[in-house]
């Protein structure tokens, strides 16, 4: 079972990265279509990261009570019909919809994917697991813009969504008759599905809400990036839909590249040093931008790569971070590692959504737009990790459970 699990996880896993980065080149044209602003197209991408940050302390129980198989079956029927729901949106408000729904959908796979390597390989198996299925993730943003990108010119932004929806249908069937219920016969399922008392020593444990603060600023300055890219360089600059494919995989290339240097970093330095070097390249990359903007190319590729270029950092510091930062979160918690991973998900996903949305209902141009969310947050971090009578926030703890 275990020999053959592996690409049935890659399959499930890849549903998420999909959903965000294959209508990545269409969004002006949506908002061409539907008749509104560029910051009502990005909100497409905001309620699905939202959707998924609360879909983790919701649907993670379901999976503890009902199986992972379902609970998969459940999330891949729901990402294809909400596919088709998107496809087939008249209405710019049933577009929205659907895209919460397959927020949600795509957590549901999610859980079980990174539950089911849990359930069924030990420690130093599941970190070579964990490689695969991120490695997998970080390849799609370099692939997915170009499919969708072409797929936009034959036939219509619309095609980018029954692409997802034929996409469930593929790994639906895979699932459906491949893939076995995981969870082991010790689960404990019994008692209420929510339970406050469950999350309060998380969310009361300032040193886990710090790094979570971390990944969630990380989350927020990639999804502003994500989500402020096309809008800046196809809507502003009049880049094609293929040269900003073209550009935004160079940068997904550079971030594969960094997710697999960023381990031997972290090994090397540690994991406090490591936040740190992700912070002040964060940073820096707020510090060129602004600066590219004043001085630069202002039309054309070049403008172009001056905005794009910059991001390469984002990308190298945001590999390097989400290692460390979710260790350091979570190192204090044993018993209690499954909630306190479901609470980092949402904090990371549904905050960075947050952040993102109160970025984009002001009238700030997408470079200096992201420049503060990545700059001005990360600023603030790096001081308090400064701050030796902060020391309890960020300095390493064991476990405590």
């Amino acid at each position: 079972m275990r020999r053959n699990l592996l690409p049935l996880l890659m399959f499930m896993v890849l549903l998420s990265p999909l959903a965000i980065d294959i209508y990545l080149p269409s969004m002006p044209t949506m908002a061409l279509d539907y008749g509104v602003s560029n910051s009502e197209v990005q909100s497409t991408l905001v309620l699905f990261l939202f959707a998924m940050g609360v879909g983790q302390i919701l649907i993670g129980p379901l999976a503890d009570r009902f199986g992972r198989r379902p609970v998969a079956l459940f999330g891949i029927v729901l990402y294809g019909i909400s596919s088709l729901l998107g496809a087939y949106a008249i209405e710019f408000e049933l577009l929205q919809i659907a895209r919460v729904f397959q927020g949600l959908a795509a957590c549901s796979t999610s859980i079980v994917v990174f539950s089911a390597v849990r359930d069924c390989y030990d420690r130093k198996q599941s970190v070579s697991m964990y490689s695969y299925l991120n490695g997998a993730i970080c390849v799609v943003p370099a692939l997915a813009p170009t499919l969708g990108g072409l797929l936009a010119l034959q036939f219509g932004w619309r095609s980018t969504f029954i692409f997802m929806a034929i996409y469930a249908v593929l790994v639906l069937f895979l699932v459906g008759f491949r893939f076995p219920e995981t969870r082991p016969l010790n689960t404990d399922s019994t008692g209420p599905l929510y339970r406050w008392g469950r999350y309060k020593p998380v969310l009361g444990d300032p040193h886990f809400m710090f790094y979570a603060s971390c990944c969630m600023i990380a989350m927020a300055s990639i999804l502003c990036y994500v989500s402020y890219s096309p809008v800046w360089l196809i809507g502003h600059l009049g880049i094609s839909e293929l040269m900003f494919s073209g550009l935004f995989g160079v940068n997904a290339l550079v971030n594969v590249a960094a997710c697999f240097a960023a381990p031997v970093l972290i090994k090397r330095i540690g994991n406090r040093p490591g936040v740190v070097v992700a912070l002040s390249l964060m940073v820096l990359a707020a510090v060129v931008e602004v600066a590219l903007q004043l001085v630069g190319p202002e039309q054309g590729i070049a403008a172009g790569v001056a905005f794009m270029a910059p991001m390469m950092l984002l990308c190298v510091g945001f590999a390097i971070l989400l290692g460390p930062a979710t260790s350091m979160a979570l190192s204090a918690f044993g018993e209690r590692a499954g909630t306190a991973t479901a609470m980092l998900g949402c904090i990371q996903m549904s905050g960075a959504s947050m952040l993102t949305a109160l970025i984009q209902l002001t009238d700030i141009p997408a470079p200096y737009a992201i420049a503060i969310v990545m700059g001005g947050f990360c600023s603030v971090l790096l001081a308090m990790m400064a701050m030796n009578r902060l020391s309890h926030l960020h300095q390493e703890q064991l476990q405590h459970d």
